[in-house]
């Protein structure tokens, strides 16, 4: 179903690292958004105040608030849009983030609301009405609002938006929360004199579930402004187009900076060859990041390491070392090796890659390395 619709909607569909397709998908995204939650709010509402029912009066509102965030959703894709300037000279892609974060305190606000309410009619009780047109509704409205969250999941994925995906999960906790609405109405609609006011009750179970769907999309947003680590996929893509070219001997100290989605920039040393000729590596280093920035939007710069490659003798020895690190731990790697002899004493050069989950300090972990490699010879320094 997502196929068709973007189909008829969307030119070039398939080229989601075109931020005006990027930027058409968001807007499908969020229209459909706001056009869907205008529509239940006015239902639920309507019929939540004809019944007196706060548990539906209070999705109904919840349904006004999505909309809101939609319209939130809408203008972040407009101004994601605009290009660099020089006071933001990584474009604007970041606004999404900053979408997310404003959704987010909408839920929170909501169902905080509705949570206050829910209490204040759980100790002055209003028995509610119920009927068959509540019970439709609500039916109707949790079909809708799966349908919406599974749109907006398939879209949020294709164009890796944090600002969709927030409203799918906020979307899919509405369904969840209108099926506890729908359950409490239909509870009272068969046993119309229950002793407790179970409406009321059921306002702060969806309340609560609204919090955490609003919990979680702050949390995530927080995740994406402070800097994540790359995902497997951009990591897997950037080691991938280095080992297309032969020349290329290894890769190490690559960090990716995420500007926003199709904006991503990447550093990373390759090992060459250093008896190969200069511009002839360049070359190569050129192509790679032509290709990374043209295959996915990633705007690279890579160091140009030389080692030694036809040395049998520092070969030898850059394994022997490689084992005396990995006695000290398993995870550590080595890079950049060097072997600077002398008369009295060998200096071995070497830059070490300590894993996060090593809470050990530095100083003690070189001090661990330092008697592994005594080991191997004792003037190795």
């Amino acid at each position: 179903m997502t196929d068709l619709i973007v189909k008829l909607f969307i030119k070039n569909y398939q080229n989601t690292s075109d931020p005006a397709v990027r930027g058409a998908y968001g807007m499908l995204a969020s229209i459909s958004g706001i056009l869907v939650n205008v529509l239940l709010f006015a239902m639920k509402f309507t019929v939540g105040t004809l019944l007196g029912s706060v548990s539906i009066v209070g999705d109904a509102v919840n349904n006004l608030s999505d909309a809101g965030s939609q319209i939130i959703s809408l203008i972040s894709f407009r101004i994601a849009l605009k290009p660099a300037d020089r006071q933001h000279p990584f474009g604007h892609a970041r606004i999404e983030y900053v979408a997310s974060m404003i959704v987010s305190f909408l839920v929170l606000l909501i169902g905080v609301e509705l949570l206050k309410e829910s209490v204040t009619k759980i100790f002055n009780p209003e028995p509610p009405e119920t009927g068959l047109a509540a019970v439709a509704v609500l039916f109707l409205s949790i079909l809708i609002k799966l349908g919406l969250a599974l749109f907006h999941r398939s879209i949020g994925n294709r164009i890796q938006s944090s600002v969709i995906r927030a409203t799918a999960t906020d979307s899919l906790s509405d369904a969840l929360a209108t099926t506890a609405v729908l359950i409490t109405a239909t509870v009272m609609l068969i046993f119309p004199d229950l002793p407790i006011n179970l409406d009321a009750y059921m306002g702060v179970a969806v309340s609560v579930m609204i919090l955490i769907a609003g919990i979680k999309i702050l949390n995530e947003t927080k995740n994406s402004i402070l800097g994540e680590a790359p995902s497997d996929e951009i990591v897997k893509q950037i080691y991938d187009t280095v080992k297309k070219h032969p020349a290329a001997l290894g890769v190490h100290d690559l960090t990716v900076h995420n500007y926003g989605p199709g904006h991503i920039i990447a550093a990373l040393h390759v090992e060459v060859d250093g008896k190969v000729d200069v511009f002839e590596t360049h070359d190569m280093i050129d192509n790679i990041e032509r290709e990374l920035r043209r295959n996915y939007s990633i705007e690279a710069t890579i160091h140009m390491d030389p080692i030694v490659t036809d040395d049998k003798r520092i070969t030898d020895l850059r394994e022997k070392v490689l084992d005396a690190v990995h006695k000290v731990d398993p995870t550590l790697q080595i890079h950049d090796f060097r072997f600077v002899e002398g008369t009295t004493h060998t200096n071995l050069i070497f830059d070490v890659s300590v894993p996060f989950e090593i809470k050990r300090p530095d100083i003690a972990l070189k001090q661990e390395i330092q008697t592994e490699i005594s080991r191997i010879n004792p003037s190795y320094l």
